[in-house]
């Protein structure tokens, strides 16, 4: 493990934003993460960005997960000893098993809520959703052609969009899975999580940023404003034809079940 001493933070407050994919939750992190007051909230659980990270930090991965929990929070915890990180329900399950897997912070019978909250200094939980379940669905879907998840300079689409109406079907039904998930497993753990809303984020950003970190106990410096949003809408003319498209096409049966 590299990196100066002097850097090392062990945070004494910690948060999870718990998402679904194309919910709005960079808005959300990008957001927090600017004030620099609250973490770098990003997927540092997610397996396929580990090296990365780990890259970015100089850590060694070698050294197990329970060391890499602990290396992740210690270096990227901001100077008010706050860390943040974001989970996709999608791969809850296995970011669970694997901090049971470690033995350092449960066994089999602890529980999931005990498990996490032993891992990281008491942990809160923000919940990000989406009211309008099609035009989420509609992002994935897009995103899924294009390869391009977040707008990025120096990022470019690997293949044009097409309409899908099958493909978004699927989003749709994968996007309210997913949200199950997250809540059966509040319900399960008597969780009851910040909640968050895109189209709310969207229209009072600056009041909803504020809002997060009243919850999360994070007092900002003094006089310090939320600047403007950092992250780029990806809707645009060809989603809004998507949604008359798919609309038109298969009507609102097809959101009955969301």
């Amino acid at each position: 493990m590299g990196g100066l001493f002097h850097n090392l933070r062990h945070p004494r407050r910690c948060y999870v934003v718990c998402a679904t994919p194309r919910c709005g939750s960079n808005l959300l992190t990008d957001g927090l993460h600017a004030t620099r007051r609250a973490g770098r909230p990003k997927q540092f659980f997610l397996r396929k960005s580990e090296p990365e990270y780990a890259a970015v930090h100089e850590l060694d991965l070698n050294r197990g997960f329970a060391a890499y929990v602990r290396d992740v929070m210690q270096f990227t915890a901001t100077s008010n000893e706050v860390f943040g990180f974001k989970l996709m329900s999608w791969y809850l399950d296995d970011f669970l098993s694997r901090l049971r897997e470690t033995g350092e912070f449960g066994d089999d019978h602890t529980e999931d809520v005990d498990l996490v909250r032993n891992a990281f200094p008491h942990l809160q939980f923000v919940h990000v959703v989406r009211r309008h379940k099609l035009r989420q669905a509609l992002s994935k879907a897009r995103a899924e052609q294009t390869g391009l998840w977040k707008v990025q300079d120096g990022k470019h689409v690997q293949q044009e969009p097409q309409f899908d109406a099958r493909l978004i079907e699927r989003c749709l039904r994968d996007g309210e899975l997913q949200e199950q998930r997250w809540t059966r497993f509040f319900e399960r753990n008597r969780i009851e999580p910040f909640r968050v809303e895109y189209e709310t984020l969207s229209e009072k950003y600056e009041e909803t940023i504020r809002a997060v970190l009243e919850f999360l106990g994070i007092p900002l410096r003094h006089g310090q404003r939320i600047g403007p949003p950092l992250t780029v809408r990806q809707s645009d003319e060809l989603s809004r034809a998507w949604e008359e498209r798919f609309l038109a096409e298969r009507g609102s049966a097809s959101l009955a079940h969301v």
